[in-house]
């Protein structure tokens, strides 16, 4: 498997806290990775850890290049977008200014697609008959739709997702599915957080499960489907 992001035993910690305790991870162009796992077993942190905004140790490779002890904005220019679970949005800025905010200078393509305004109002309408609004007072829903979108303002070859379906009704949980769906057929790959287990198996290609801050399952959707213990032990309730 050819490989876009490679984690080879990253710890990573908040002060004196160990969060992540030698996770390996992959991600292929192009492929669509959930990260699953109880509150509190890292899953967050892991996409901190790529972005830099948390310290760590270990290699974290983007491409051919090791980006571990990056700056965010340096992660960001090499490709990678991030997509917070809280959103960070702007609220007093419009709808379409807040788009424009995620383009790189110059709005320089990586590999693959050049995303434009035309093409986020076409995947979410919504947005476009939004534009002229502030973005402090669209809904829950649309808050993820604008989040998204400005990520992919910035061309990146890799997204990091965290918790996109949180709080949301299930015809806005369905759009978002479609919406990374439509990335990877651009050649994008994703790395999901994701506490709705049905729509993560129904995306991916590929999953982990986190626990105590370890990889503790890795496979097919079909695999962790299969494997009763895992779900039980880890995921469920």
């Amino acid at each position: 498997m050819s490989r876009l992001l490679e984690l080879q035993g990253v710890h990573a910690f908040y002060g004196k806290s160990h969060i992540l305790r030698g996770v390996d991870l992959q991600v292929a162009p192009g492929e669509i990775v959930s990260l699953l796992g109880r509150n509190g077993a890292g899953r967050s942190t892991l996409l901190k850890a790529v972005m830099g905004l948390v310290e760590t140790s270990g290699e974290i490779r983007f491409g051919s290049e090791n980006i571990q002890g990056l700056q965010p904005f340096q992660v960001a220019r090499k490709g990678v977008g991030y997509v917070p679970e809280n959103r960070d949005i702007f609220p007093i800025l419009t709808v379409e200014q807040n788009l424009v905010l995620g383009q790189k200078p110059g709005n320089e393509r990586h590999e693959g697609k050049s995303w434009t305004l035309d093409d986020m109002y076409r995947m979410f309408p919504r947005l476009q008959e939004r534009a002229s609004m502030q973005a402090g007072v669209l809904s829950g829903g649309e808050q993820q739709m604008l989040a998204l979108s400005r990520t992919m303002m910035g061309n990146p070859r890799l997204v990091l997702v965290d918790e996109p379906a949180e709080g949301l009704a299930p015809q806005i949980v369905e759009l978002v599915a479609q919406f990374l769906l439509a990335l990877q057929r651009q050649g994008v790959a994703v790395l999901l957080v994701e506490q709705k287990l049905a729509i993560a198996l129904e995306i991916s290609q590929r999953v982990y499960v986190l626990g105590h801050g370890s990889v503790v399952f890795e496979g097919s959707p079909a695999d962790l489907r299969a494997n009763e213990a895992v779900r039980r032990e880890w995921l469920e309730v």
